[in-house]
């Protein structure tokens, strides 16, 4: 059963979570389509920590994970109804079943070799999707919604959506802006419930164990390799369901989704959050999505507007130099982000977290006396 610190952490993160228009409003993320992308690529993150954050295994290849959970939904968009649940039901059955093949294969070896093989799989998807496979995926062009689509299970229940090209709809209820972020709220949630279930589990433990030294395990005699197959499946469920949740919010599904890119995005994510933590991936898929939609949006008028309170002879310096760090060149800040984090808060923005509650806990009187569980 969880425990009292548990619970709370997840009645705080209930209450974030419903409450997320109204918190990010202030600093100008507070409208849906960015709130998706919070809730979905938190999704994505907590996924890929339970793979890396509990076992130690890097995978390079997750972004093929939300490629097939994105074809999988529009799918069924176009052939059974434009309902999200059996979308997102059959997103997250893909991904885990591409998982266990990628992952049965994978896993036989271990560190770099394992995380090479899994950006190999990936590309292999990637190049799939985009050229071989295009009376599936439709190649670069992208898998979209016509209006001929057979839609049976719509039909079948006498849902017509006459000339207009349709949107998913959760029982009439369209899934575009905060009722479409609410939904994938919902979803985080209880992806966030099941990852805290899990680290607290004796299955996280196991897994705990595998990163600690999986040498010395196998040496006892216990096979370790179940252990990670499995949480390379639940993790590429997570994925799966995530991708599932972008086909959602637009149905549209690329070979793009696939890319080495969007493999290395999820790491970042994982890492500037805190591996191997409950709240650090989530953290920092907010983090960098925040970032990747608020500072590329700056131009140079709305620098020069930012620092047109400086001398003249200034201002055009300030502005130039601004510019490499937003725009187009949004990636300079979160690599120098990324860099001073991995030097001063190895352990993530969550050590921040943890260092600010330590030194507050210390001011208090008599804060030193009392034992406290670090957050999570």
């Amino acid at each position: 059963m969880p425990t009292r610190n548990d619970m709370l952490l997840l009645t705080g993160f209930v209450a974030v979570v419903l409450a997320a228009p109204f918190l990010f409003e202030p600093i100008g993320a507070g409208y849906p389509d960015l709130l998706q992308k919070f809730a979905i690529f938190g999704i994505f993150a907590i996924g890929f920590n339970i793979l890396f954050g509990l076992t130690g295994y890097l995978s390079f290849g997750h972004a093929a994970f939300l490629g097939v959970g994105s074809y999988t939904a529009v799918w069924t968009f176009k052939l059974l109804s434009m309902n999200p649940l059996p979308a997102i039901v059959l997103a997250t059955l893909f991904g885990g079943l591409f998982a266990a093949l990628i992952g049965f294969i994978s896993l036989r070896r271990t560190g770099i070799y394992f995380s090479i093989l899994t950006l190999a799989f990936a590309q292999m998807s990637y190049n799939l999707a985009y050229s071989v496979l295009t009376p599936i995926t439709n190649g670069e062009t992208g898998l979209q919604l016509s209006q001929g689509d057979p839609r049976v299970l719509d039909i079948a229940f006498g849902r017509d959506y006459g000339a207009v090209l349709p949107s998913s709809d959760l029982f009439g209820l369209e899934m575009t802006g905060y009722p479409g972020f609410y939904f994938c709220g919902a979803m985080l949630i209880v992806c966030f419930y099941i990852a805290l279930r899990i680290f607290r589990s004796p299955f996280g433990m196991m897994l705990r164990a595998v990163k600690s030294n999986q040498n010395r395990m196998n040496y006892t005699g216990l096979n370790t390799r179940p252990y990670a197959l499995t949480a390379f499946i639940i993790s590429g469920m997570y994925a799966g369901l995530a991708g599932g949740l972008l086909a959602v919010t637009d149905p549209l599904a690329g070979a793009e989704r696939m890319q080495w890119t969007a493999s290395g995005e999820v790491v970042l994510m994982t890492i500037l959050g805190g591996s191997g933590t409950l709240l650090g991936p989530v953290i920092g898929a907010a983090v960098i999505k925040y970032f990747e939609n608020i500072f590329s949006a700056f131009n140079k008028s709305m620098l020069g507007d930012i620092f047109s309170f400086l001398p003249e002879s200034l201002q055009s310096g300030a502005v130039s130099v601004a510019s490499l760090f937003v725009g187009e060149g949004w990636h300079l800040t979160l690599g120098a982000m990324f860099v001073l984090i991995v030097i001063f808060l190895p352990g993530g923005l969550m050590e921040g977290i943890r260092r600010i509650g330590a030194l507050a806990r210390r001011k208090k009187p008599g804060g030193g006396a009392s034992a406290s569980t670090p957050a999570e």
